[in-house]
């Protein structure tokens, strides 16, 4: 009881950081007529746009993760003189604001540079179109993909790959057959990470498409044309989608974690 009473104090301030965080929920929930809710999840605008942000956020993800899960390995893997360096680079995203990062991207792919031409030789566009929202999430979310992989990589005991390479496999062999299997599971938690990171973002999407509509976006619109009564139910919809996912996500990761075990 004595150290319990020690602990109060820590349990006082944990609990006003965790009210903190869902305090806000919970008043968006109790503030919203169920009616409400249902009547906006027919709305086809909000059906469309959901649908929009969660595939095109998967595929920008998938896609991603071909090129940042083996650079997440040769940083874990190798010491070199700049390697600080380079992870402070890839931190770059994540600690400038994205309306920034938006811009950025635009003075890059807008159609009067020269990848914006060539992007339209072959029909592509960047701007207003899903393939500029997919460059905009994933260039805000890599970075969690990139770090939680490195975390993965860096834990798996080199004399298992070593072992590998002296039985004749390959350096590649190795990447798919050992250090990916050991380390699936914070690769898996980086793309969790990512595609969550990649369907809420704004700042950055804004700049390169506001047509057609993500769902973060949507709820801006409405709050700003018709106030907070209308975007409410968008936004109380959303929470309740990504909250579904990501208990899904939770399941599987602890299904594979209760099978390791």
């Amino acid at each position: 009881m004595i150290r319990e009473k020690k602990y109060l104090i820590l349990y006082l301030l944990g609990g006003l950081a965790l009210l903190f965080i869902v305090a806000p929920i919970f008043n968006l929930f109790f503030s919203t007529e169920l009616n409400t809710v249902f009547e906006t999840s027919r709305d086809k605008q909000v059906q469309s746009s959901v649908f929009l942000t969660l595939w095109v956020s998967l595929a920008a993800t998938l896609f991603c993760a071909i090129f940042a899960i083996p650079l997440a390995y040769l940083i874990a893997r190798n010491s070199f003189r700049f390697k600080n360096l380079l992870l402070g680079i890839i931190n770059i995203p994540i600690v400038i604001p994205h309306s920034a990062g938006g811009i950025a991207i635009l003075g890059l792919v807008s159609r009067d540079t020269l990848i914006g031409k060539m992007a339209d030789k072959i029909g592509l566009s960047f701007i207003d179109n899903p393939l500029g929202i997919a460059v905009a999430m994933a260039y805000v979310s890599i970075p969690f993909l990139i770090f939680l992989s490195i975390d993965g990589f860096s834990k798996i005991p080199e004399k298992i790959e070593q072992a590998a390479l002296n039985l004749g496999a390959s350096k590649i062999r190795v990447f798919f057959t050992v250090a990916l299997p050991i380390a699936k599971k914070s690769v898996f938690s980086g793309l969790i990470l990512m595609f969550s990171r990649g369907i809420s973002e704004f700042g950055a999407v804004i700049m390169l498409a506001y047509f057609p509509t993500i769902t973060p976006i949507l709820i801006y619109d409405r709050f700003t044309a018709f106030g907070l009564s209308n975007a409410r139910p968008i936004a109380a919809i959303f929470i309740v989608i990504c909250m579904i996912i990501f208990l899904f996500f939770f399941l599987i990761t602890n299904k594979k974690r209760n099978k390791t075990c």
